[in-house]
């Protein structure tokens, strides 16, 4: 479980293939910030722009770590796969933490695609095209998770190859994470609101039979 804070930007030093077929996934190389694996263990959780992925070996002098990460989330994910890529970090939430942004599992629903990215005033503007199917979960002033960022929507409009919606993204956010680094075109890895999830969940479901018993 996550918030959407970005404790860090890291970089993907290397890439090492798991197999010799499109079947088989990638182990990732990570060069983390200064002292950031102090407090990382094998087999903790650490979400990679917002997909979470499992600590499978630590080299903290070289401020190194791996993870390894399969064909089907490589499909369903992107930037995962390039070498020397900045990604935004985020340790799994411990129970005592500030919950600062929002729930956030770390499963990545969707892939959505650039619009815009201006400044505009001391801030910056972005806008995400999403997938048709994540139309339903996006409402204005809800939350949804950019390359792992917990962000808030300031607009959405539908359109029919899908859902554009706009953030406000301030200076601290984009000098602290690697949303910096997008441009119109930019693939972005999307997580929809764990709340806005249950509530399609509910309503779709329909009434629960009703009591039989006397």
């Amino acid at each position: 479980m996550f918030t959407g804070i970005i404790t860090g930007v890291g970089r993907i030093a290397a890439l090492d293939d798991l197999g010799s077929s499109t079947d088989h996934g990638k182990r990732l190389h990570i060069e983390a910030p200064p002292a950031y694996l102090d407090d990382v263990g094998l087999g903790d959780s650490i979400a990679l722009d917002g997909a979470c992925m499992t600590v499978t070996s630590i080299d903290a002098p070289r401020r190194l770590f791996t993870i390894d990460i399969s064909a089907e989330s490589l499909s369903r994910t992107s930037g995962l796969a390039q070498a020397g890529r900045r990604v935004n970090l985020e340790k799994a939430l411990r129970a005592h933490d500030r919950l600062g942004g929002h729930i956030v599992s770390g499963h990545v629903d969707g892939v959505g695609q650039v619009t815009r990215f201006e400044r505009v005033g001391e801030s910056w503007e972005l806008r995400v095209l999403a997938p048709p199917a994540l139309a339903r979960f996006l409402a204005y002033k809800g939350s949804v998770a950019v390359n792992g960022v917990s962000l808030t929507v300031n607009r959405v409009d539908d359109r029919s190859d899908g859902c554009e919606f706009s953030i406000n993204l301030i200076p601290h956010t984009v000098e602290n994470t690697a949303l910096g680094d997008l441009a119109t075109g930019s693939r972005v890895n999307l997580e929809i609101d764990t709340v806005a999830r249950y509530v399609e969940r509910m309503l779709g479901a329909g009434l629960p039979p009703k009591d039989t018993n006397p």
